[in-house]
């Protein structure tokens, strides 16, 4: 049996936000050239299924996985 990795909130201050931006905001990535690559590599899910639209708008309540971290957009 896999126990999940816990979810961290991240508080973004408003309604939305792009994906790219939403990485390094929540401190996933360093630089946007990283987000960039891993977006399009194919190593970040959202909601559960790989999105390589870096500019993709993210909504309260999104989830944001990377390397078996997850975290989840918040208003």
């Amino acid at each position: 049996m896999t126990i999940p990795a816990p979810i961290d909130d991240v508080p973004i201050g408003g309604e939305s936000i792009r994906l790219g931006q939403f990485l390094k905001f929540a401190g996933l990535f360093d630089s946007g050239g990283e987000v960039k690559e891993a977006i399009i590599d194919g190593f970040v899910l959202v909601n559960g299924e790989i999105d390589r639209r870096r500019g993709r708008q993210l909504q309260v309540g999104d989830v944001v996985s990377f390397e078996g971290r997850s975290v989840r957009v918040c208003p």
